[in-house]
């Protein structure tokens, strides 16, 4: 029995680690860059899908691709996408997630919010505090409507 056990809670984990969501990097001065020159004269609306099929309408920054790094520091483009979490980590080692497409960027600080059922859950950290941004497609069932 506990062979069988061993056996289930070995594939359970290959079937983890290989749907695993895949991180790439984006170098503090590369995020700063991306952002640069932006204000919100430019945000454009757009439309999602929530997994229950619910639409909801905002205004995002109108960026269709952004430029990261994978682990071994290879440049990606990675598509924007509704189900993008950025994840910010700061000089005290404290991190912070966001949806990439409900963050906003001014010269001192990036605002996000951390859930999209309770968009009144925002948070406000210091640019010049952020040691780390990584970002990765959290494969939940959030989907663009043109």
């Amino acid at each position: 029995m506990t062979k069988a056990i061993l056996f289930s809670a070995v594939i359970l984990g290959l079937i983890f680690f290989l749907s695993s969501c895949k991180t790439y990097y984006i170098p503090v001065d590369s995020f700063k860059q991306q952002f640069a020159g932006m204000d919100t004269s430019q945000l454009k609306e757009v439309t999602t899908r929530g997994p229950m099929g619910d639409k909801v309408k905002y205004k995002t920054f109108p960026i269709n691709f952004i430029k990261c790094v994978d682990k071994n520091g290879n440049p990606v483009e990675l598509k924007n996408s509704p189900s993008l979490e950025i994840r910010f980590t700061d000089t005290n080692n404290k991190k912070t997630i966001f949806y990439f497409d409900l963050i906003s960027v001014d010269e001192t600080y990036v605002s996000g919010v951390q859930s999209r059922f309770i968009t009144s859950i925002k948070k406000k950290i210091p640019l010049n505090a952020i040691k780390t941004i990584e970002i990765q497609d959290g494969k939940k069932k959030f989907s663009y409507v043109e």
